[in-house]
């Protein structure tokens, strides 16, 4: 019975014994498979990170993403001066009736883009009626002495019905009838056709921006009608001190701030002499291009002017440099490609930014919407798309 009790209980220690090692080697198995699927989702967040961005050059101006191509400038100290948007008055035309006239018909309304030679408004006037009659009369006397010749008519006859016709037609224009509108009334030759109706045609192409007239008014010869303007390219007047005048000179480079935070290149073109006797300062013009139309007349803005120069550096606006992962980053162009780049910078003046190295010049680098590009770069980096 001793013996048996014995036996009893070696075989419980040895199946305690086993027991424990079999759960000691499932746990470690568990341990191991654990560690290898953390180990795996480590391997494939890091195969899914990607550095870069695809975006064609339509996607990138849908999103507003500008560049500019990386290139030297100069370095030099800037002042800030409030101005005033107005139109490019070298690029502009008012369009007003030479005689006096009552307003029959519009063609154009404001903000309406126009090319040169479009109608703009039809007149009509006593004095041009009676003016077109004269030439029908003239032209058919004209016609009628020349078909004669001068073996028939006197050389005096002859002569005063050709100036006669001249005149008259030289009259037409310049009461302000196009050549084509004379041209038609004289293939008709119809008297009754002379009803002194004539239509105003836009001088140039551009925008229009004026055109304060109502239907059936009477309106004064030079009375502005319509005014177009070609937008393109844009004026800002900014008002400065005597001082910062006397620091800058014609062809000195600026940069314009519009309403929608885009900062537009350009240059002064003119300075005023004279002081203003109500602010005591003087004015600046300066052309700058409208070319995405963020700028229009009587629209305050803010002009960073230079103001003296140094030495030239690689350098871009500020706005191109963003912090990421600790590190002064900007975004390369290639292609459709938008990749992070880490750089040294330098030295900041009047919103730009040296660059010393990590791009080179010729590279195409993101100006606007960094910060944009910047959450999508860190949410590629975090690998979206596993579910967690």
């Amino acid at each position: 019975m001793r013996n048996y009790r014995k036996l009893n209980s070696s075989i419980g220690l040895a199946i305690i014994v086993f027991g424990t090692l079999t759960i000691a080697a499932c746990g470690a198995s568990d341990a191991e498979q654990n560690a290898t699927s953390a180990a795996q989702t480590e391997d494939d967040h890091g195969e899914e990170g990607g550095g870069h961005i695809e975006m064609t050059a339509g996607e990138r101006g849908e999103k507003g993403i500008k560049s500019v191509t990386l290139g030297m400038r100069k370095m030099s100290g800037e002042f800030i001066a409030p101005g005033e948007v107005t139109a490019n008055r070298y690029k502009t035309a008012q369009v007003a009736p030479r005689i006096s006239a009552q307003i029959i018909e519009r063609h154009v309304v404001r903000g309406e883009e126009v090319g040169e030679g479009a109608p703009l408004v039809t007149l009509s006037s006593v004095d041009m009626a009676e003016a077109q009659g004269a030439l029908i009369i003239g032209d058919k006397e004209w016609r009628r002495v020349r078909n004669l010749g001068r073996d028939v008519v006197s050389e005096k006859r002859y002569v005063e019905a050709e100036v006669a016709r001249q005149q008259a037609h030289a009259k037409l224009l310049s009461f302000g009838m196009a050549e084509q509108e004379v041209a038609a009334l004289l293939k008709t030759g119809d008297a009754s056709k002379a009803t002194g109706r004539f239509i105003l045609f836009a001088p140039q192409a551009g925008t229009v921006v004026r055109d304060e007239f109502t239907l059936g008014e009477f309106v004064d010869p030079g009375r502005v009608l319509v005014e177009i303007s070609d937008e393109s390219t844009v004026w800002v007047e900014a008002r400065l001190t005597a001082e910062q005048a006397g620091r800058i000179s014609i062809g000195a480079p600026a940069r314009v701030k519009s309403n929608a935070d885009h900062w537009e290149e350009g240059e002064v073109i003119g300075l005023q002499h004279a002081l203003d006797e109500t602010t005591r300062t003087l004015m600046a013009r300066i052309e700058i291009s409208n070319d995405d139309d963020d700028f229009h007349a009587g629209q305050f803005v803010d002009a960073v002017i230079a103001a003296g120069a140094s030495d030239e550096a690689l350098a871009l606006p500020e706005s191109a440099v963003v912090l990421m992962d600790g590190a002064s980053t900007v975004f390369r162009i290639e292609g459709d490609e938008i990749e992070p780049v880490s750089v040294e910078t330098g030295a900041a003046s009047g919103g730009w930014i040296e660059i010393a190295s990590g791009v080179a010049e010729g590279d195409e680098i993101v100006t606007e919407k960094t910060f944009l590009l910047k959450s999508l770069i860190q949410k590629t980096k975090m690998g979206e798309g596993h579910g967690h």
